[in-house]
């Protein structure tokens, strides 16, 4: 008999226009998972931030069309991601609910949706490879604050095999492409985090660790490589080495750059504006000749096999967080990793 399957793919989300920035900050910089202090100084806090900063990030916004190209490009993601299931699994009918943290559609929308379509089976699916507290902790934690549904939920896939292949042939396309210069320098650059939140036992830098060190697996021919950290906002101490630092290295060093966003599968704000645009100008000021920047997975063929093999295996066993007890991938020194939280205490 066929089964409705219902799959919920998490992400950031991002202002669909101008008038929408402010707003879109000021629910991340409420979210406890990013600000914990206690709610009264946090809502001040978010407030704050969001109208000061508003400004500069419409502008930004402004380079791509005046609003986040994230929801379109998570849309073609979850298109290809239902073409690949129909493929495996014909006998079950498929969709997919994208469940926004800050912007529209948000948790609670997909929540509402996945219940009026009643679905006789749920998938948690992050867009976020590394599991962190901040992401997909935060997600899951909107999808329990709306009630949703008991689920089979995915927590992380750092190192899975489709995955890393995806990453390493677009770091080897890219730089093919560009005449497979030599004298280059790998960058690995991902969302950093405050120090303080890593400390706490987030597992997310050392999976962005593990992801990366796969990827150079893959890529002999290019045996230099260092793992960076961007975005940096706020006063606190965040995980190092900065992309901008890295930069300041390279150039140093005398190498060109291949950069590669290791924790991003979309192309957005923080690729397209960041990486392209305000890391690209920094590395010519630095007198940096090569500057190449690889592609965010999108619907790459081996990202959408990750993400269906990923579901599939969801569906196998009962209902809860997967992986299942006894496949824990974090050591178990972080506890915030949610499969030690579930299973060790």
């Amino acid at each position: 008999m066929a089964r409705k399957i219902a799959v919920v793919l998490f992400n950031l989300g991002g202002p669909d226009g101008p008038d929408d920035v402010q707003p879109f900050l000021r629910n991340l910089f409420r979210d406890p998972a990013i600000i914990g202090a206690p709610k009264p100084i946090r809502e001040a806090l978010a407030w704050f931030i969001s109208k000061t900063r508003a400004p500069s990030a419409r502008k930004n916004y402004e380079l791509m069309g005046g609003g986040s190209p994230l929801l379109p490009e998570s849309q073609k993601q979850a298109d290809a991601l239902i073409a690949e299931l129909r493929k495996s699994r014909p006998e079950d009918e498929f969709r997919t609910f994208i469940a926004m943290r800050y912007w529209h559609p948000f948790v609670s929308e997909a929540v509402e949706a996945v219940k009026n379509w009643d679905a006789d089976e749920i998938v948690l699916l992050p867009l976020y490879p590394q599991f962190s507290t901040s992401t997909t902790g935060s997600s899951l934690t909107g999808w329990e604050e709306a009630e949703g549904p008991a689920s089979r939920t995915i927590c992380c896939y750092p190192e899975e095999s489709s995955f890393i292949s995806a990453h390493a042939d677009l770091v080897r396309q890219t730089w093919i492409e560009a005449g497979s210069p030599e004298s280059v320098r790998l960058l690995f650059s991902a969302h950093g985090l405050p120090e303080r939140i890593v400390a706490q036992g987030d597992p997310y830098q050392w999976q962005i660790e593990q992801t990366s060190a796969a990827v150079a697996r893959q890529l002999p021919e290019i045996d230099d490589w260092q793992i960076c950290y961007q975005s940096r906002v706020g006063p606190l101490k965040w995980i190092g080495p900065s992309t901008e630092e890295s930069i300041d290295q390279a150039a140093s060093d005398g190498k060109g750059i291949l950069l590669t966003p290791i924790a991003f599968v979309s192309e957005h704000i923080e690729t397209l504006v960041e990486l392209d645009d305000e890391y690209g100008q920094l590395a010519a000021e630095k007198g940096i000749e090569t500057y190449l920047r690889v592609p965010a997975l999108g619907v790459h063929t081996g990202y959408i096999e990750t993400l269906s093999r990923l579901t599939l295996d969801a569906l196998e066993g009962p209902v809860g967080l997967k992986p299942p007890c006894g496949k824990r991938i974090c050591p178990a020194g972080f506890k915030k990793c949610p499969n030690r939280m579930e299973f060790d205490v």
